[in-house]
This record gives C-alpha cells, sequence and structure tokens, in this order.
C-alpha cells in the first residue's frame, strides 16, 4: 500500500509501481479533439507510453466533470478501461475506517487516549509490543511503532506465489500474530511508519465498541448517509463485479504481466485495504469528509493534524500524515487531501482540495517488477495530479480540458 506505502514481497514488492493517468472523455463532437490534445490527455498518454497498461481519471470542479482513460481494460481483447468501472481502493479503505473511530470517539465511545489494551486486552503482546502503551490515535496517525503484517504474507515466489496463496484467509487476529513475531520499529509515539497492522487493529477495535463489524459500521454511518450505493466491502469476496478493467503485476523485471484482478486475500480482506468503489463514489466520500458531513469540527481537526512523513517513502516531499487522511502540497500553493491505495497490479490515487469543491480520482491497472520504471510512474501519477488540480485552481479546467499543446504547463516536472 502507498502512502499509501507500495506492498512490498521480500524480494519483489518493493518493485511495485504506480501510475496514474488522465484522459477526457466526451466522444465524437469537436470538443473531443480539443480535449484529446489538452496537458491532462498529454500526462495521462504518457504513463500509458510508460508502460502502465490502462487508467481514468475523474476530474470535477465547480465548473463541471471531466473524465479521462488511457490505454486498454483487458490485454487480451484490447477493451477500453471502462468509464465508470469497479475499482479496488486498497489503503484508500483506512480513510472510512478512521472515520468511523473518530465518530465513536465524538459520541464519546471512546477516546484516542485510550490504549488498544482496553479494548483489546492482552492482544497486543510479544517480542516488545505492548498494547498497553499505544493509544488508538497512535494506530490511526501510524505512529504506533507496530510491525507490518505484509512482509508475512507476500507471495513467494512471485506469479506462482500469487496464483497458489491468492485464496488463502486469515482472521485479523490472525494478522496481528503474524505481525507481532517482529520486534516494534520504535517506542510508541516516537516517529512515523506505515503499517497496515494498525488498521487491522483498528477494525478490531471498532467491533469491540460497537459489537458489529466494521464493514457494517462503514456501510450504516458513510456508505448509506451518502447514498455510496457503488462502494462496497466485500470481505473476503475476492472478485470485482462489472465493469471493470483487469489489473495486472508484473512480479520480476522484464517479465510477464500476471493478471491479478482477482484480490490477493492474505492482505486485501481486512479493515487495512478490502473496499471496492467506483471513482464517483471516491470522490463524493472525501468531498463530504472535509465538508464537514462525516464529522465534528473537533474531529475533523483532529483527523487532519499532521505529522511529517519521511522523504525516503516515496511521496512528493512536504506530504504529511493525519489520521487516515494524507496532506500533499502543490507546486502552485496550498494543497490537497487524500490516502492512496495499492495492491497487485493497481494503484487508486484520490485527491480533494480543502475547501471540498474539486476531487480527482486516478486509478492505474498495472504495476511494473523494477524499481526505476515503479519511481518513475509514481513520479507520474504526482506530477499529473499536481497540474491537473493546479490548472482547476487557476480556473482552467473548462469543458475544453484546458490549454492545448501550444501553451505552457502547469509546472515542470519533478
Amino acid at each position: 500500500m502507498s502512502i499509501t506505502p507500495l506492498r512490498r514481497a521480500r524480494r519483489t514488492a518493493a518493485v511495485l509501481s504506480v501510475a496514474l493517468l488522465t484522459t477526457l472523455l466526451p466522444a465524437g463532437t469537436a470538443a473531443s479533439a480539443a480535449v484529446r490534445t489538452s496537458r491532462l490527455q498529454q500526462d495521462a498518454d504518457a504513463l500509458r507510453d510508460a508502460g502502465v497498461t490502462g487508467l481514468s481519471a475523474r476530474l470535477e470542479t465547480p465548473h463541471g466533470l471531466r473524465t479521462v482513460r488511457s490505454g486498454v481494460g483487458d490485454l487480451d481483447s484490447g477493451r477500453p478501461v471502462p468509464a465508470e468501472g469497479y475499482l479496488r481502493i486498497g489503503s484508500t479503505t483506512k480513510t472510512f475506517v478512521a472515520t468511523v473511530l473518530l465518530q465513536l470517539a465524538g459520541e464519546k465511545r471512546l477516546s484516542l487516549t485510550d490504549t488498544v489494551d482496553t479494548w483489546l486486552p492482552g492482544v497486543v503482546r510479544g517480542h516488545g509490543n505492548d498494547g498497553r502503551r499505544i493509544t488508538l490515535g497512535q494506530l490511526l496517525r501510524h505512529t504506533s511503532g507496530l510491525p507490518d503484517y505484509i512482509k508475512d504474507v507476500v507471495p513467494e515466489p512471485g506469479a506462482a506465489g500469487y496464483r497458489h496463496h491468492r485464496w488463502t484467509v486469515h482472521t485479523p487476529e490472525q494478522r496481528v500474530a503474524l505481525a507481532l513475531r517482529h520486534p516494534p520499529a520504535f517506542p510508541p509515539g516516537a516517529r512515523w511508519q506505515y503499517s497496515n497492522t494498525n488498521y487491522v487493529l483498528a477494525g478490531m477495535v471498532i467491533k469491540a465498541v460497537t459489537g458489529h463489524s466494521w464493514e457494517q459500521e462503514v456501510r450504516d454511518r458513510i456508505l448509506r448517509p451518502l447514498r455510496l450505493t457503488h462502494t462496497l466491502t466485500p470481505g473476503n469476496r475476492p472478485f470485482l463485479p462489472g465493469p471493470h478493467a483487469r489489473n495486472y503485476q508484473q512480479f520480476e523485471p522484464d517479465g510477464p504481466m500476471t493478471d491479478t484482478t482477482i484480490a490477493y486475500l492474505p492482505f486485501d480482506g481486512d479493515a487495512d485495504g478490502s473496499m471496492i468503489s467506483t471513482a464517483a463514489d471516491t470522490g463524493r466520500f472525501f468531498s463530504a469528509l472535509v465538508r464537514g458531513k462525516l464529522l465534528a469540527p473537533a474531529q475533523l481537526a483532529e483527523m487532519q493534524r499532521t505529522v511529517d512523513v519521511p522523504d525516503d517513502r516515496g511521496a512528493p516531499p512536504g506530504t504529511r500524515a493525519g489520521l487516515g487522511l494524507v496532506w500533499t502540497p502543490l507546486s502552485c500553493g496550498g494543497g490537497y487531501w487524500g490516502h492512496a491505495g495499492t495492491g497487485f497490479g493497481y494503484v487508486m490515487w484520490p485527491a480533494v482540495t480543502p475547501d471540498g469543491r474539486t476531487t480527482l480520482t486516478v486509478s492505474t491497472h498495472s504495476r511494473p517488477g523494477d524499481n526505476d520504471t515503479a519511481v518513475r510512474q509514481i513520479r507520474g501519477v504526482t506530477d499529473l495530479a499536481d497540474r491537473a488540480l493546479c490548472a482547476a485552481q487557476d480556473g482552467r479546467d473548462g469543458p475544453s480540458g484546458g490549454r492545448g499543446p501550444g501553451g505552457p504547463p502547469v509546472r515542470p516536472g519533478r
């Protein structure tokens, strides 16, 4: 998972790439010709040319909606990426889970200063890990120091391991137990380090407090009130509903693309990254969140209280992490909130401006097997988001798709 950090295999997942692109969609009119020469389209096609098999993006601003695609949604048939397909959102799930936990805090049913042991007594023990010293706030902000269970469930070897283990189901307790075989990375609260184990525990806390699964609480508290009818909590059901693009993972440099559309259940089945959505639903959720429609002011302020993310995490300089929410600065000033999600063969990159009026959701459907390409693609993702949101901020996001090829770029590439 990305800063969402990339999910890493012991040898191969460190080179899983992120890619993002946007291409405008009104077809068959004079406007579509202008769209195809826009900077947004150029950035999308550049990512396709950099090796991304297929991608789509949805940009909604006060001036209207633009949907873009590039590449193909199926390498065998060559069919296009669906305009409004279902998407695995990976670690973007964490924002939904953090929202529920913050709602419970606002209802005084728990406190972010409660220890993990308050709600899950004795669960976090072993090799120096101690739930009596870790608070719920530290779980949500990734400052707990807990080891990440992901490294213990990554498939070996590569594609064969993916196929062999993809149906394996772990309970939340089993995932936590895998993590606790390792010592903590640092004392609780000492610094920031991404760990999916934090959110597996957050899901367990939600159940301990409410008596209901985190999935049910997400449905009751977020999906139904916002009418997000295309957002799903599939649990251990590994299949994407249609329409959808196929996802492809290259498990080693210069290796073949493996179809990874079926979820890898060892890390795709829990509160740290199991949800499915669409670009439209994802944008609506983030817009409602930052506009205060899901959290009281005190809880939203706490969610947006951030800490530094180390530069070696692959994120743009100045990135900061809150509670299930990440702040990324823009080159034109200001920044955006979001939380990326990744897994084998896919990347989800949502973004929303602080006022909630502009949302961008980018999804890519392949990831490469070498680190250099991965770095280029994630830089392409963040640059595309930067240019698209800066253009929207400058008012150059109209129906024609912004400046054509003769206009200057919004900003140089990083």
